[in-house]
């Protein structure tokens, strides 16, 4: 059977039924398609192509002009999958307005099926106004790598019982907001496990245990492609960086040694044309 895109209001009767969500991030076309031919429901154009894709130190230099560009492949790409656009540091933080039309264009031009922000009780207007105008919203708390510095670098959330009760009253507000789901970063496991239990929503942890709606991570760090940096949470289910030096390296020996290209590789012309030509 082909598989078909996951609808919002399928999300949330899976996590009634204790159906657990799959997502990955994507920003490419070929990525887009290996995953559309996967058994992964949700792929996140997150703002982390700053650092994986584009070279950045952090996720604040993206601006809406890259979401745009990388989310249009790989909606090409991945046309069985749910899209979720990410919203980049200040395009929704300025005014509700420009959050509208910033959100319209991730779905507009873009072709995204939703967007994602981050954010807890400060976004909550923000977000009731994007649903209001029929923008489906994922919503996002605990490690929130947009506005890091101000957390205290990249670390987990919600470890005392003022910043976990917190936490809890963001999720609560957040989906009274209208948010069709929430990611979860960086925060302990039992308070991940608690918020699940008292929202009604999906949440989709990534570093917050094994008790949330689903999870997410990064294809990048997954498959050994990317690794800079590779957080603790994430579990590399593929050395595909060393496959490709590997390869690398293979090819340029072959070249060297004139074994690359073979006969194999090497098209043929009539050998009267080629003797006219001497």
């Amino acid at each position: 059977m082909a598989k078909q895109k996951v609808t919002i209001p399928q999300l949330k009767e899976w996590k009634e039924s204790g159906r657990k969500i799959r997502m990955v991030t994507a920003y490419d076309y070929p990525t887009a398609l290996l995953v559309d031919r996967s058994e992964v429901e949700l792929i996140l154009v997150g703002d982390s192509l700053g650092m994986v894709v584009l070279g950045y130190d952090g996720t604040v230099p993206v601006t809406m002009d890259e979401m745009v560009h990388h989310i249009k492949p790989v909606v090409r790409g991945a046309r069985n999958t749910l899209i979720v656009g990410d919203m980049p540091f200040m395009s929704y933080n300025v005014s509700i307005e420009k959050a509208i039309e910033n959100a319209g264009r991730l779905m507009k031009e873009g072709g995204a099926d939703c967007v994602k922000l981050e954010g807890g009780l400060p976004v909550v207007p923000v977000v009731r106004a994007l649903v209001d105008a029929g923008i489906p919203v994922m919503a996002h708390i605990g490690l929130t790598p947009q506005t890091a510095s101000q957390l205290g670098g990249f670390k987990v959330q919600g470890k005392d019982e003022a910043a976990a009760q917190r936490m809890l009253t963001e999720a609560q507000k957040l989906e009274e907001a209208g948010a069709f789901s929430i990611v979860l970063e960086a925060i302990p496991a039992p308070l991940a496990k608690l918020i699940t239990a008292k929202i009604g929503i999906p949440t989709i942890g990534i570093g917050a245990g094994p008790d949330c709606d689903g999870q997410v991570l990064v294809i990048h760090d997954m498959i050994g492609l990317f690794d800079r940096f590779v957080p603790k949470f994430v579990k590399k289910y593929a050395n595909v960086s060393e496959d490709i030096v590997n390869a690398l390296n293979t090819y340029a020996q072959e070249v060297e040694t004139g074994t690359f290209p073979g006969p194999e590789h090497c098209f043929t012309m009539k050998e009267e044309v080629l003797k006219r030509l001497y």
